[in-house]
């Protein structure tokens, strides 16, 4: 299951213990009481474009994606996060590099 932002529900270490997923919780996973929000801004920022993922803006991956880190990850772990999200919206949408 890919989420919006490309993040893998699988591979999620909160995966059915904290989150059934984002996309069935509607964009407001547990962690954000952490971030100051009720919703994912990446969630909420596809809403508000009305596209059904990160895959179909024009702006991928966009600042935002580079602002909200997990801040248990190094920033070169946070990078390759950001470039397997992305390769994972480009295989949903069947893209290639």
């Amino acid at each position: 299951m890919i989420n919006k932002c490309g993040c893998s529900c699988e591979t999620c270490h909160s995966f059915q213990k904290e989150c059934p997923g984002r996309n069935e919780v509607g964009g407001k996973p547990y962690w954000t009481q952490y971030i100051g929000g009720a919703t994912c801004p990446v969630y909420a920022c596809c809403d508000d474009k009305a596209y059904s993922n990160c895959g179909k803006c024009s702006a991928l991956p966009c600042k935002l994606w580079f602002k909200i880190k997990d801040p248990s990850l190094s920033d070169e772990e946070h990078l390759r996060s950001i470039k397997e999200r992305v390769c994972n919206l480009k295989e949903a949408s069947g893209e290639e590099d």
